[in-house]
């Protein structure tokens, strides 16, 4: 479990591909892995990753297809963060550091020291649904691993807003991405639990919509015995 609160820059210092992945080492990270050993997880742009050496990351070929890792060159800088230790204050919100899919900024537009910028999620598919019902304005979301407040939402465009603090551009990867590049999202998981949890409490699953229909049943038979119809 991670906080979305990023500890520290490093930089993608070698790659090497195959057919099953890649591997990249991370250099400038000394500061945070004083106390990080082999098979620790860390957090890479807000994706779970395991501690291979010091300091080297395995990219599986399902995590290159959900994440934007795929696109590091060397010389790219990386947001890291450690998995949250019971004893320090929770700041950001809950973070799994399991990307649901990335997004494309599409404006960047400076207001005063920060910066406002716009991504627009792919159409969804079979194997990605839509991740704009977890998205909602003043809510969180994960963007590459940082926590931040979502200022707007269009489903229409499938587009949602942040705002960034110039203190904040300058402490994470998102500070100098432009326009045209991809982020990784992870929505909000509480949402999710959300939805599941009603879905299944009206019946909606394999059953289909019969625990909706019953639903609507008892308001309408409610309705008419207020009124002596029934």
């Amino acid at each position: 479990m991670f906080t979305g609160l990023i500890e520290h820059l490093g930089r993608v210092s070698y790659i090497a591909r195959d057919e099953g992945g890649c591997t990249l080492t991370i250099a400038s990270a000394a500061p945070i892995l004083s106390d990080c050993h082999i098979g620790d997880s860390i957090a890479v742009n807000g994706t779970c990753l395991t501690i291979g050496g010091w300091f080297t990351v395995w990219l599986a070929n399902e995590t290159l297809s959900r994440t934007e890792l795929g696109d590091r060159k060397v010389g790219d800088g990386v947001n890291l963060e450690r998995a949250m230790g019971a004893h320090v204050r929770f700041g950001g919100h809950f973070v799994q550091a399991h990307v649901d899919t990335t997004a494309q900024i599409v404006s960047r537009t400076p207001d005063g020291d920060s910066v406002r910028l716009v991504f627009q999620l792919p159409a969804p598919t079979p194997q990605i649904t839509s991740m704009l019902p977890y998205l909602i304005s003043k809510g969180y979301v994960a963007i590459d691993g940082a926590s931040l407040t979502i200022t707007q939402v269009d489903d229409a465009s499938r587009t949602f807003g942040v705002m960034l603090i110039q203190h904040t551009q300058e402490r994470i990867t998102l500070g100098t991405k432009q326009i045209g590049e991809k982020v990784n999202i992870e929505v909000d998981m509480v949402g999710k639990y959300v939805e599941k949890s009603v879905v299944a409490a009206l019946g909606d699953g394999e059953g289909g919509n019969e625990g909706i229909r019953a639903l609507i049943r008892n308001v309408v038979e409610d309705v008419l015995r207020s009124h002596n119809v029934i």
